[in-house]
């Protein structure tokens, strides 16, 4: 799945991609996917839908 690299401004595929739960509003939490870019090594995150 691609995600928005902050560091490289750009579109890239996630590396060693994670589905992961994050807090969300007033309690409930959210899906998201977690990984890295494959070019500089960030951190990127990718919320999914409900």
């Amino acid at each position: 799945m691609e995600a928005y690299c902050v560091k490289c401004k750009a579109k890239r595929e996630i590396q060693d991609e994670k589905e992961v739960s994050m807090k969300g509003k007033g309690g409930t939490t959210r899906r998201a996917l977690t990984g890295t870019c494959p070019k500089c090594g960030t951190k990127m995150y990718r919320i999914l839908g409900k």
